[in-house]
């Protein structure tokens, strides 16, 4: 008997008013037996995280908003129609699930302590003191820092990557029968990529637990799937055994995904180009406090004495560890976080001015965040999203122009204009990276902060998304800050490079020559391990 046996499973969410019902799975049937590692496969809106969901009964409330058929059967027992009860026990304990945006999955106002113990007290009735020690283990297990002093953190003083880790830590915790990764390692940096992607395969080795891993990085399912299934519009068009998929696909759109991936390089930059944005010694660093007076007892050197120049019209890469000031450094470029050192923004000096004396250079100066959902208003519908800016920097003569701009903007980034009055909890992933991107440019800046841009999207759209940044910089002479652990989408994408560890450069300079003769250690370590397939488990 299958340990998990999925048949004839459909779903299908009621459409707005007026509008036709979504068919969001069709028919979808697999099985997972113990020890195995099955992959689901396909782009953004496939239904691939509604087929996670459902397993669990997680489906968005309420109820009478949707309609689900079928069978989910694990261990024998039917899912479907379970009491909440039954339910109860069975979540976080024998099939425990990471979800694809840690930010909105964690806890804002509880410590990482009492989230990861919450489980441990609850399904295996730890006293705090033994909850506390094995927190402290699943942290390292997982690869955080310093784990037992960060045990007081809120997500919020977590990078990406680190906040994706604590939601693995928490979902291993009880050492479940069946482990759901949603996108797994989607915000985590080649490296920590690897040992995540190892560390997977231990615990599924050594406990028999079996693996459903959803992801778009085929690189990933190569490596890891015994199993793969392919979903494109709510079904499940091929499946087979991974190295079958992968040597002789069949079906028309599995060869078209195995074929796409961000191609092509930036167009050549004339060096001798005006610089646009300019840092020179920025420094961010954050104050630790303790005791009962809250003294300053050191510091979070998170950028520590950075310098670069970006040029018009020019894509400048930044690459490095999660937690290695990356991020930081793009909104002190910004000024959306206090730096010292020099910033200047098209020959003037930014880092001095006030709030109402930056104001009108906002526009100017955009970015689009790392995690979609966090960063778009649940109220808002992707219409008023995309308006916004639009309303707030005056750029409409009225409503029907900021209609055609907010449509535009949504076709560029390949998105449907019909879907500007829906919200965003009703898109995949990968839409609502897209309504983000649209966001920032439908107000044609000169300088973006692109923090990890492609993180949520399969390859297919990453690579739409670097032609189109491409063409857009092409046409409209826009200057990029580009924040990424994908090395190939940076490749594409950037003329030159930063290499960032510990809030300092370790190495920087034009994107070929780094990319293939690195001269730093660290630089070679995450250059090996992006490209080079035997760096990622075996």
């Amino acid at each position: 008997m299958p340990l998990l046996e999925i048949r004839n499973l459909s779903v299908t969410f009621a459409g707005r008013a007026g509008a036709n019902p979504v068919e969001a799975l069709k028919g979808v049937s697999f099985t997972l037996d113990r020890g195995e590692t099955l992959a689901l496969v396909g782009e953004s809106g496939s239904g691939k995280s509604v087929t996670a969901l459902s397993i669990l009964q997680l489906l968005p409330y309420p109820v009478a908003a949707h309609g689900a058929e079928g069978s989910v059967r694990f261990d024998g027992e039917e899912l479907m129609g379970a009491p909440p009860e039954r339910l109860r026990r069975v979540r976080g304990n024998r099939i425990a699930m990471v979800f694809q945006e840690p930010m909105t999955s964690l806890n804002p106002l509880h410590t990482l302590e009492r989230q990861i113990a919450e489980t441990l007290l609850i399904h295996k009735h730890m006293n705090a003191a033994a909850a506390r020690e094995r927190t402290v283990e699943l942290l390292r297990l997982v690869g955080l820092p310093d784990a037992e002093s960060r045990l007081g953190a809120y997500p919020h003083q977590l990078s990406g990557g680190q906040r994706q880790r604590v939601m693995i830590a928490m979902a291993i915790a009880n050492e479940p029968d069946i482990l759901i990764a949603d996108e797994p390692t989607t915000a985590l940096d080649v490296t920590i990529q690897a040992h995540i992607l190892q560390l997977l395969k231990d615990l599924r080795d050594r406990f028999g637990m079996a693996l459903l891993l959803i992801t778009h990085d085929l690189t990933i399912v190569r490596k890891m799937a015994d199993q793969v299934c392919i979903m494109t519009a709510g079904e499940i068009v091929e499946a087979g055994p991974a190295a079958g998929i992968f040597a002789h696909p069949r079906h028309p759109y599995t060869r078209r995904l195995l074929a796409a991936e961000p191609k092509g390089r930036a167009a050549p930059a004339d060096p001798a180009v005006a610089e646009l944005v300019e840092g020179q010694d920025v420094k961010v660093w954050f104050p630790i406090r303790r005791g009962v007076l809250r003294r300053v007892d050191g510091y979070v050197k998170a950028v520590d004495g950075v310098s670069l120049v970006v040029r018009r019209g020019t894509t400048l890469g930044v690459v490095g560890e999660s937690g290695s000031g990356k991020t930081t450094l793009g909104l002190a470029l910004l000024r959306l976080t206090e730096a010292q050192g020099r910033i200047r923004f098209a020959e003037r000096e930014i880092a001095t001015l006030g709030q109402r004396q930056i104001r009108p250079l906002r526009r100017e100066m955009q970015v689009v965040f790392q995690d979609p959902f966090s960063s778009l208003s649940p109220r808002l519908s992707v219409a008023q999203i995309v308006e916004e800016g639009l309303k707030v920097h005056r750029l409409a003569a009225g409503a029907a122009e900021r209609r055609r701009l907010i449509e535009t903007a949504l076709v560029e980034v390949g998105l449907d204009p019909e879907a500007a009055e829906r919200y965003p909890h009703e898109f995949s992933g990968g839409q609502r990276q897209r309504i983000a991107i649209a966001r920032a440019l439908v107000l044609k800046p000169r300088f973006v902060v692109l923090d990890e841009p492609t993180s949520a999207l399969d390859m297919s759209v990453q690579a739409q998304i670097v032609e189109l940044l491409r063409e857009l910089q092409t046409r409209h002479g826009l200057a990029y800050l580009f924040i990424s652990h994908d090395l190939r989408v940076v490749r594409a994408l950037a003329h030159e490079i930063l290499v960032m560890k510990d809030g300092k450069i370790v190495e920087a300079g034009p994107t070929d020559r780094v990319m293939t003769a690195p001269e730093h250690p660290y630089t070679r370590a995450l250059m090996a391990a992006a490209f080079d397939l035997a760096a990622l488990p075996a």
